[in-house]
């Protein structure tokens, strides 16, 4: 069940210049001349007193190892080494710092921004429900919790390096060597689901989901897919994701191909995630489907492995943990399961593929981040749908939204964009929340403005449940805040609120035709 394309292996090694230490004899001086620096180890005080003799200069005594480092002339060097009592001679060579690599992945859905703001997934618990996880590894270790073994192995102990590869995506430590991965301080569980040859019953994964939720770990996270489904791991999906657990999979790799999201992916308590290349195209290996929820990097990802090294892997398996590294950073900040799907699928990055390929997008980390608030107000942060050349601003519960100079108008035909509140909303059915238009002066006579309230963040404007607000604004009105009546059917609680904004600015009776540029026209979300 467990997708896998090694790459080639890079290991974490200290890079040591001169030559490796010598039982007897001088390490790393052949053909050395003049002054040279070395350690020499000793063996009682005559050898000491022999060392002190023979330097020009000690540079280091140490007080608990039988160790002096001298600088001392070749020839003298040589001699010492030739004493019975002087266990070695080797010169005092160098070791390199190992520069922490920024996978390109992880550059990409802009986590090491998210990192930069302070966010880092403290608090979050995420299941790695694969083939283990390495308990040794120096960029997981200070963020490793428990592991359960379903497997029959006898030890959650990754044998294979698939689940160690994922569990530094979704969270290797930023620590200034190897690599970084999306969180960087959530707590990581090892669910050994999967056996040293990659593959896993139904039973087991269903047994590592319901541990999951037992737990109540924040995100489970399912690098591995089967053809066909399973009602049991379906029960075990719903069972955690009703139990609060953010259940993220990988969509597969049996591309190219269509409608051929594996399973649990598939169902619908799982966010599916296809895999894209560094230059923003579908992976030629991901399955897609109307099943896809997110997209994520998952071509040629460098990573931890097993044994304390890095690989670099390929598949929908490496994009998955991305996105549950994300849910993880949310989760941490106070949202539940549910808000930090619904943000993670309003903050995604339209990338030109088709919505069986990519779903809402290709993963914002940053983007979901800045996003939240919190669970209080609303951000409308979709930039990938805004005109050419706008922007945004905000507070904190706020976003505005400027349409600028770019979006002119030369006809009485409505212009349109569409703004999806990464912020919920607290509504009631049947109740009604407010939502304020702000008009700047444009110059211009008059401004229409139409606002549609999507309730069913279906992306399909013509099915939506829809409550529209209609205005007349002249010039001389600044802002208007407009009661939206909350549908009896829509969800309870927190909810997100997709809303569509229509314009029309004319200069003159509209019978004359002047038409002209829509200037600092805002919308206001709260």
């Amino acid at each position: 069940m467990s997708e896998k394309n090694k790459g080639v292996s890079r290991r974490n090694v200290l890079k040591v210049a001169g030559g490796a230490m010598a039982a007897t004899g001088v390490a790393g001086l052949a053909g050395a001349k003049g002054k040279v620096e070395v350690n020499v180890g000793v063996r009682g005080k005559r050898a000491r007193r022999a060392a002190e003799n023979a330097a020009d200069h000690v540079v280091r005594d140490f007080d608990s190892l039988d160790v002096m480092t001298i600088r001392a002339s070749a020839k003298a060097v040589k001699g010492l080494a030739k004493r019975k009592n002087v266990r070695y001679v080797e010169k005092n060579g160098t070791v390199e710092a190992l520069a922490q690599t920024l996978p390109w992945g992880i550059d990409r859905v802009d986590a090491d921004v998210a990192h930069s703001n302070g966010d880092t997934g403290s608090g979050a618990d995420i299941a790695i429900l694969d083939t283990g996880i390495d308990s040794d590894h120096p960029d997981l270790q200070a963020n490793l919790g428990t592991g359960k073994d379903f497997s029959g192995k006898g030890t959650w102990e990754d044998g294979d390096g698939h689940g160690t590869h994922c569990a530094g995506i979704a969270n290797a430590v930023n620590n200034s060597e190897g690599v970084v991965g999306v969180s960087t301080e959530a707590t990581l569980h090892a669910g050994k689901v999967l056996g040293d040859d990659g593959s896993g019953s139904f039973s087991d994964v269903a047994a590592g989901l319901e541990w999951a939720a037992d737990q109540g770990y924040d995100v489970a996270s399912l690098s591995l897919g089967a053809s066909s489904g399973s009602s049991t791991v379906k029960d075990a999906v719903d069972y955690a994701y009703n139990n609060g657990v953010l259940v993220v999979s990988s969509a597969g790799n049996s591309g190219p191909c269509s409608d051929c999201v594996g399973y649990p992916a598939a169902y619908s308590n799982a966010i599916a995630v296809s895999s894209t290349d560094s230059d923003d195209t579908l992976s030629s290996f991901s399955s897609t489907g109307s099943e896809v929820e997110l997209a994520a990097p998952g071509g040629s990802i460098y990573s931890t492995y097993q044994g304390g090294g890095y690989d670099t892997l390929s598949g929908t398996s490496m994009s998955c943990p991305h996105v549950s590294g994300a849910g993880a950073q949310l989760m941490a900040k106070g949202q539940t399961n549910t808000e930090a799907r619904s943000t993670l699928q309003s903050t995604a990055e339209d990338i030109g593929l088709g919505s069986n390929e990519q779903g809402y997008g290709l993963l914002d980390v940053e983007a979901a981040l800045n996003g939240d608030t919190g669970g209080g107000g609303g951000d409308c942060l979709d930039a990938t749908q805004w005109p050419s050349g706008t922007g945004s601003s905000g507070a904190e519960n706020i976003d505005t939204v400027a349409l600028g100079g770019d979006v002119s108008k030369s006809s009485a035909d409505n212009a349109y964009e569409d703004f999806t509140c990464a912020g919920p909303v607290t509504v009631s059915p049947g109740g009604s929340f407010d939502i304020s238009l702000d008009y700047s002066d444009g110059g211009f006579d008059s401004h229409y403005a139409n606002v549609y309230v999507d309730w069913d963040q279906n992306k399909d404007w013509s099915t939506a449940t829809e409550t529209v607000v209609m205005q007349d604004v002249s010039d001389d009105t600044s802002t208007y805040t407009a009661t939206v009546d909350v549908p009896s059917d829509a969800p309870t609680g927190e909810t997100l609120v997709r809303v569509r904004l229509s314009w029309n600015a004319f200069d003159g009776p509209s019978a004359t035709g002047e038409y002209g540029e829509v200037n600092d026209f805002t919308v206001e979300v709260q």
